[in-house]
């Protein structure tokens, strides 16, 4: 009984390890566009920063730079 349960034990673990194993993550096209969409927006909001405070301001849009991407798509088509 014991024997039978760690066989089955073992089974287990090695299903998991290739479910594991096949959903690794991979950097993709996307992680790209995000990463030249960031250093673009971050440029642009940077350079037109009036002072320090909004530079910084700047770069923390620069992170969420798809948001107002969506919002601005959105807001254009009239949804």
């Amino acid at each position: 009984m014991e024997k039978e349960i760690e066989e089955k034990m073992e089974k287990f673990g090695k299903k998991m390890e290739k479910k594991c194993e096949s959903k690794s993550s991979r950097p993709g096209s996307s992680d790209a566009v995000y990463g030249l969409g960031f250093v673009g927006a971050a440029i642009y909001y940077i350079s037109t920063a009036t002072g320090f405070w909004m530079g910084v301001l700047g770069f923390l849009k620069a992170i969420v730079w798809p948001a107002f991407l969506v919002y601005g798509l959105l807001k254009f088509l009239g949804m």
